[in-house]
């Protein structure tokens, strides 16, 4: 595993986002969560994304239980708040609420203070007015959040949380099917020492090249039921891009990928290959995916003449059928 600064702390270059951890999609228990935890640690992540709407605090308290029994060293926690309900929006976003969202945490995840608190995608309107990261910023002087984020859905959003004095990172969406963000924000996030945290670099798998028109996902799975961006915001479910269309996307890759290699490692080391990524996190729903994922940080650069054919891909195929706020 290879390492990279996020606001001055060496973490592994791919963590693990635990979002299916809080079984709000999928089925994942707890003897397997445990086992992904386990396994992804031992292959060298130090970095696991989390949030406390995950499963109503499900994911956050199995990750705080194997933190107290197992003791792993180096590990780094970010976790999100701004979605749990109750009381919901837009109370949530009072000083209040946010205090005792984030002792709830704390208390989830058995730890003084937390690593890192991101915003979890709240509105637009909401990070302008900018109330909430004053708030942030009084939760730091106490003592209870060592450093703020924002997740975020937009290039939009992402500019505006630039602004914000005390800042650390962003977490944006960013895959061969969304490049976007290479071009509009990673020079500003760079030049303002903002670390970014990549999620979703497989496209909610599609990336891995194993799904097909046949393919069945779970009544619960978001897969499923958020293909069109019914129940939250499109571009968290394949990147917001039509799935039957993503299929064909993804048939015109798979020329592409190395040989030797699949394209999931394609996929995930292209985006490691921007050093402006401090982190990406793939979910894994088995411990063997976690290793897999890990495993991408020893695999070489892309070749040049790859990366100008991905980025052709990217921005002229796939790019113009991204859905949403982008």
């Amino acid at each position: 595993m290879q390492y990279r600064l996020f606001d001055g702390v060496p973490v592994g270059e791919v963590g693990l986002g635990c979002w299916q951890l809080g079984g709000d999609w999928g089925s994942v228990d707890d003897a397997t969560a445990r086992g992904i935890l386990r396994a992804a640690h031992e292959a060298g992540t130090t970095f696991f994304d989390t949030a406390d709407v995950y499963g109503a605090g499900r994911s956050e308290t199995l990750i705080g239980q194997w933190l107290r029994e197992d003791r792993p060293e180096g590990v780094f926690v970010a976790t999100k708040q701004g979605r749990f309900s109750p009381p919901g929006w837009p109370e949530n976003f009072t000083l209040e609420t946010m205090r005792a969202q984030v002792d709830a945490s704390r208390r989830r995840l058995g730890v003084e203070a937390l690593d890192l608190v991101q915003l979890h995608c709240i509105p637009t309107e909401v990070l302008r007015a900018g109330e909430v990261f004053d708030h942030l910023r009084t939760l730091r002087s106490e003592g209870r959040i060592v450093r703020f984020g924002a997740s975020v859905e937009s290039m939009e959003e992402a500019l505006l949380c630039l602004e914000q004095e005390g800042l650390v990172s962003l977490q944006i969406l960013f895959n061969l099917f969304r490049p976007k963000p290479a071009e509009v924000l990673f020079p500003e996030a760079r030049r303002r020492g903002v670390a970014l945290i990549v999620r979703l670099p497989l496209a909610s798998g599609l990336l891995a090249g194993t799904f097909g028109p046949g393919t069945v996902f779970a009544e619960t799975d978001h897969r499923r039921y958020n293909r069109d961006g019914a129940a939250f915001h499109v571009g968290e479910t394949f990147a917001g891009v039509p799935y039957e269309s993503a299929l064909e996307l993804v048939e015109e890759l798979r020329p592409l990928v190395p040989q030797g290699w699949s394209m999931a490692e394609m996929a995930q080391r292209w985006v490691l290959d921007f050093p402006e990524v401090a982190v990406s996190i793939p979910g894994a729903s088995r411990p063997a995916q976690a290793i897999a994922n890990a495993r991408t940080s020893a695999l070489p650069r892309l070749h040049p003449d790859l990366h100008e054919r991905l980025a052709a891909f990217a921005v002229g195929r796939a790019e113009p059928l991204v859905r949403g706020r982008y």
